[in-house]
């Protein structure tokens, strides 16, 4: 499958805006990119006209992100460009989103502490030792005793 693929280096516009969804979380924020360029003829920097994109990052992403991300921090966000056209009020309007692959501060304008997040293990694609027909991995014994108490309460 061909996907485009963009590094963007920007701010973080808006506040990361983070949802817990059935798959897992979801993030999403807006970010500017400004272009600045040397005008020769003032000897002064200006900055170009600035471009707005909605950046969009699932699960672990997601959550590192929201507890990462402030308003106006320099980031780089490299991912898959996406545009899409929808009509809103009457008038077509484009928009342009980033599926985030990978984020991070832009050290050439700051510094940043990483840490490591532990990587929790799924529970669901755990394999027992040995699985046999009807077993529930607890002793017979265990079993008995949950069901009395069940039956006294």
């Amino acid at each position: 499958m061909n996907e485009t693929l963009v590094t963007l280096v920007g701010n973080a516009a808006t506040a990361v805006d983070f949802r817990e969804t059935a798959t897992g979380g979801m993030a999403r924020f807006r970010f500017a990119v400004t272009p600045r360029r040397w005008d020769r003829g003032k000897q002064l920097w200006a900055d170009g006209r600035t471009s707005f994109y909605t950046v969009w990052s699932w699960r672990t992403l997601a959550a590192n992100l929201a507890a990462s991300v402030s308003v106006g921090e320099p980031l780089v966000v490299h991912g898959r460009l996406k545009i899409r056209e929808e009509e809103q009020a009457g008038q077509r309007r484009t928009f342009v989103d980033v599926e985030a692959v990978a984020v991070g501060h832009d050290l050439g304008r700051g510094t940043a502490a990483f840490r490591r997040m532990p990587r929790m293990e799924p529970q669901l694609t755990e394999r027992p030792e040995r699985v046999m027909e009807g077993d529930t991995g607890e002793p017979p014994n265990e079993r008995e005793e949950v069901g009395a108490m069940a039956a006294v309460s």
